[in-house]
C-alpha cells in the first residue's frame, strides 16, 4: 500500500472488514496482469484500485482472489464484511450507496454486475452469494474489465485521484530556477520530490510528483501525468499526457498514454505508447512499440478467454506486458502485443502478437521454455537490487503461473 495513505482509527475501520473480490470472468479478461495480483491491485491513475477504496473508506482492504495468490493477498473477514468488486473504481456517490447497505444488502450495476455485498458470513467463492433483492446503482460506474481499459481510463483516474489525495494539502514548492511550469496550480509535489531544468505543462491536466521522486534535466512533462514514490524520469525525457509511472520506476525516452505499475524500468530512448507494463519489468535501450495500425483499423489483442485475437474496439493500443518480463535492446513490439509473466524476449524483427509466460527467445529463432530455476534466480536478483526479499511466497506464485501458461516443454515455437 502506498505510503501516502494514512488510515484513521475511525468507527468504520474498527468494525467493518473490506474485502475486494475478483470477478472470475473479469479476472481472466485482465490477464496477464492478474496472474500475479488480485484485480484490485491494478494501478490506474495515481493509485491502485485497492488504494482508492482504502482512501475513500479509510479501511485497509483484504482480498478474495485465486487460491495460489491467497497467501500473499489473504482475506480478513469477521461478522461484518463488505465485499466489493475489485474491478470497480469508487466515486463519492458509489461510496455513499455502499455505506448505506444493510446487512445482507447487495448493490449491482444496471446490467447486473455485482458491485458490493454486505454480509456476516465469510465467503470463499462468489457462488456463496445469494442476494434476494439487490439494489441497482443507476449512476455511471468506472470498471476495469479489459486490459486496454487500464490505459483508456488512466487520464480521468489521474484527475480523480489527484483531487482525492491533494485535497486540503499544500504542494512542496518548485524551487529550481531553470524549471518552467504552466498551470502551476495543477502541479503537486510530495515531500522530497525534485524537478531540475524541465518543463511541466499542467494546463490540460494535473501533474503529480510522488515522495522523493525525481524529474531530471531537459525533460518535458504534459499532464495528466503521475510519477510514483522514488521514481525517476531520466534527463531529456518526453512524458506525454495520460501517463502514470508507479513507484520505484526508472523511465526515459518518449512515453504516452501508458501505465507502469511499479518497480519497472525503461530508462533509454525508444517509444512506449498506449501500453500497460506490470511490475519488475525492464525494456532495453531503443525498445519501441507500435500503437497504431497503418490502415487505421481497430487493434486486435490476444484474449485469454478465447485464445484468439479479439477486436479491442480501439484504434490505439500498444504493449501489454506481465510482471518480471524483460526485453533486450532494440526489441520491436507490434501493435497490440500481449506478453505474459517472466518472459525474456530479444532479437530482430517485430515480435509475435502473443508471447506466453515463461518463454525465452525472439521471433527470429523462436521460443523455448524459460527454465523455472533460472527464472526464479533472476527474480531474486531483481528483488535484491531494490533491497527486497524474494521469499517462498513469491516463489510459489511464479511456480504456479509457470504451470498455467508457458511454451510446452521441449517445444520450439517458430513464428
Amino acid at each position: 500500500m502506498s505510503s501516502l495513505l494514512l488510515y484513521k482509527p475511525d468507527i468504520c475501520s474498527a468494525m467493518m472488514n473490506l474485502i475486494l473480490f475478483d470477478d472470475p470472468a473479469i479476472r481472466v479478461q485482465l490477464l496477464p496482469f492478474t496472474f500475479t495480483r488480485p484485480v484490485a491491485n491494478i494501478r490506474v491513475g495515481i493509485l491502485t484500485i485497492a488504494e482508492k477504496w482504502a482512501v475513500r473508506l479509510q479501511i485497509k482492504p483484504s482480498y478474495l482472489t485465486e487460491s495460489y495468490l491467497q497467501t500473499k493477498f489473504p482475506q480478513r473477514a469477521g461478522d461484518n464484511n463488505l465485499y466489493i468488486n475489485g474491478a470497480v473504481c469508487p466515486t463519492r456517490e458509489l461510496v455513499s450507496a455502499i455505506e448505506a447497505l444493510p446487512m445482507g444488502g447487495t448493490l449491482t450495476r444496471a446490467d447486473g454486475l455485482l458491485i458490493a455485498h454486505r454480509t456476516e458470513k465469510i465467503l470463499t467463492h462468489l457462488t456463496d452469494l445469494n442476494p434476494i433483492t439487490p439494489q441497482v446503482f443507476d449512476k455511471s460506474v468506472t470498471t476495469i474489465e479489459r486490459t486496454w481499459e487500464i490505459m483508456l481510463a488512466n487520464g480521468a483516474q489521474i484527475r480523480t485521484d489527484f483531487a482525492l489525495i491533494t485535497n486540503g494539502r499544500m504542494s512542496q514548492p518548485i524551487t529550481d530556477p531553470f524549471t518552467y511550469a504552466y498551470g502551476e496550480e495543477n502541479i503537486f509535489l510530495e515531500e522530497g520530490a525534485t524537478v531540475r531544468a524541465s518543463i511541466l505543462n499542467a494546463e490540460s491536466g494535473p501533474i503529480y510528483i510522488g515522495r522523493n521522486a525525481q524529474i531530471n534535466e531537459g525533460s518535458v512533462i504534459i499532464g495528466p501525468f503521475a510519477l510514483g514514490t522514488e521514481s525517476v524520469v531520466q534527463w531529456g525525457s518526453r512524458m506525454r499526457q495520460n501517463t502514470s509511472i508507479g513507484p520505484f520506476c526508472k523511465i526515459g525516452g518518449e512515453v504516452g498514454g501508458s501505465v507502469l505499475f511499479g518497480y519497472s524500468a525503461k530508462q533509454h530512448d525508444g517509444y512506449l505508447g498506449n501500453s500497460v507494463i506490470g511490475e519488475w519489468c525492464n525494456l532495453g535501450a531503443n525498445t519501441n512499440t507500435s500503437n497504431l495500425k497503418n490502415d487505421y483499423t481497430n487493434v486486435k489483442l490476444h484474449s485469454y478467454t478465447t485464445g484468439q485475437l479479439e477486436d479491442s474496439g480501439q484504434m490505439f493500443a500498444g504493449l501489454f506486458m506481465g510482471d518480471f518480463t524483460r526485453a533486450g535492446i532494440s526489441t520491436m513490439f507490434n501493435t497490440g502485443t500481449v506478453v505474459g509473466v517472466n518472459v525474456n524476449v530479444f532479437g530482430s524483427g517485430f515480435q509475435p502478437k502473443h508471447i506466453p509466460s515463461f518463454s525465452w527467445g525472439g521471433v527470429a529463432d523462436g521460443f523455448t521454455p524459460y527454465r523455472i530455476n533460472k527464472a526464479l534466480h533472476v527474480a531474486r536478483e531483481v528483488y535484491s537490487r531494490r533491497d527486497r526479499v524474494f521469499d517462498e511466497t513469491e516463489e510459489a506464485i511464479l511456480t504456479a503461473i509457470s504451470q498455467q501458461e508457458s511454451v510446452p516443454p521441449g517445444e520450439l515455437t517458430i513464428h
